[in-house]
């Protein structure tokens, strides 16, 4: 019976520079989609149909003072900061050891300074709003999601091309 594979070190970086030591938490991005009720007069009960993806959020935190952060803080492009997750995944029944990148673009709408006290931990809590979005595992890309290009590809298909063609995109 194989054991779970948990993340056992990870990085996060941010425009190519590494925080290996500096980012002592984050929350990955949640994919949602809006789903909402449909019943017509032929049916017994509603289905739920896909209106499409919900935002997607970053929440991060910079164990001390990062000051490029800042420097990040009111970017006008929705996709002016480019963040990467890669993590070790390992199951302790095994000496394999599966690689995990998460990769997104967008812009910080938060950044919270916390509380400053001397002799204490300092901790700067971050919150990115993202448009882009690609999970790949051992080099195969899973999830790839460009909201401003209207691309969602989920494990090798692109569930919008028809959608684009028909738009003459």
């Amino acid at each position: 019976m194989a054991l779970p594979r948990k993340l056992k070190f990870y990085q996060l970086s941010a425009d190519g520079k590494g925080y290996l030591h500096d980012v002592p938490e984050l929350t990955l991005p949640k994919l949602a989609r809006k789903m909402v009720d449909y019943m017509s007069g032929g049916m017994d009960s509603p289905i739920k149909s896909d209106m499409g993806g919900e935002p997607m959020t970053m929440d991060w935190t910079c164990a001390g003072m990062l000051p490029e952060v800042f420097g990040q803080f009111a970017a006008q492009k929705h996709d002016a900061i480019g963040l990467r997750f890669s993590g070790a995944y390992q199951s302790d029944d095994s000496e394999a050891v599966q690689t995990v990148e998460i990769s997104v673009r967008g812009r910080h709408s938060e950044i919270d300074s916390g509380i400053a006290k001397r002799g204490e931990d300092t901790a700067i809590k971050v919150t990115s709003e993202l448009s882009y979005y690609k999970l790949t595992v051992d080099a195969k890309v899973w999830l790839e999601i460009d909201v401003i290009n209207m691309v969602y590809i989920v494990d090798g298909k692109d569930l919008y091309a028809d959608h684009r063609t028909a738009l003459g995109l």
